[in-house]
């Protein structure tokens, strides 16, 4: 039997729709047809708004985040400098990749730092200081010099001005050596007419007994008797006047010259006294006034 025939019929025959194979199933219920929604969704949310679109897909994917942000790395800021940054601003999408992650676009924005506060510890200007008594300068007109002085007096006489703080040793020819010097405080003045009876080089203190009662009840101590030297309130030289307990002497506070604050004795320097105690003789004649 030749097969050819055969076979080229069974092959029309499985090419036939269904419908022909069997005309019975013409009038039957077809199946419900289904469509896969990750196939279907995309196309049919075209159709909705976009609004609604992005908040309906939700097949299969994580809820997308309102923005991304990517992590720039800090520069090093210069303080009081300017310096441009990039801002990120998200790109919203829309139609069917509406609600999708995206990658945000950087807008460049200039941003200005805070100049960093710096915090001064406040320095008050030293106030000055006042100077102390034998810091301070002696006032000029104090000072050893040579002035015209008309003088019945004779060459060598001392005489002593206690208002004007001055003492003048008469040279002759209407002129004479002035002297600075401190005189005795209120109650202590005095006046008169003296001779130099006795001239002594860093002499010894001996202080009254009148002087060291009236110390004692300011509460201070006196010795009753003090060697010669640079801490002897006599200074390095003294001109004893006749009798009496006052004499011209010189000083360790030389800032004094000028005031009244002895007990009655003539102050002077200890340069100005040693001068003076070259120039002047024994038996010299003392005014005071």
């Amino acid at each position: 039997m030749n097969k050819k025939p055969f076979l080229l019929l069974s092959a029309a025959l499985l090419t036939l729709p269904i419908g022909m194979a069997h005309a019975g199933d013409r009038y039957s219920t077809p199946p419900a047809v289904t469509l896969s929604p990750d196939l279907a969704s995309p196309w049919v949310l075209q159709l909705k708004k976009p609004s609604q679109a992005g908040q309906k897909l939700r097949v299969g994917l994580s809820a997308p985040k309102a923005q991304v942000q990517r992590k720039v790395k800090k520069r090093k800021t210069v303080w009081g400098t300017k310096k441009t940054t990039a801002k990120k601003r998200p790109v919203r999408a829309t139609g069917i990749f509406a609600g999708l992650n995206t990658v945000p676009a950087t807008t460049p924005q200039t941003v200005y730092r805070k100049k960093k506060k710096i915090a001064y510890n406040r320095v008050n200007a030293p106030k000055p200081r006042t100077q102390s008594p034998a810091q301070r300068p002696l006032d000029p007109q104090f000072l050893p010099t040579m002035v015209n002085y008309e003088t019945s007096q004779k060459p060598g006489t001392i005489v002593i001005n206690t208002n004007t703080r001055h003492l003048y040793l008469v040279m002759g020819n209407g002129k004479a050596r002035r002297y600075g010097v401190g005189v005795g405080k209120e109650g202590f003045e005095w006046s008169g007419t003296e001779r130099v009876t006795r001239k002594q080089e860093w002499p010894t203190w001996t202080p009254p007994k009148e002087m060291i009662i009236r110390e004692r009840k300011k509460g201070r101590e006196l010795p009753t008797f003090m060697e010669g030297g640079p801490a002897n309130p006599m200074g390095a030289r003294a001109i004893y006047l006749g009798s009496t307990l006052y004499r011209i002497h010189g000083t360790n506070q030389p800032w004094t010259i000028g005031q009244a604050v002895s007990s009655g004795c003539i102050r002077m320097r200890n340069e100005d006294v040693m001068d003076l105690y070259e120039r002047v003789q024994r038996g010299a004649k003392v005014i005071v006034s």
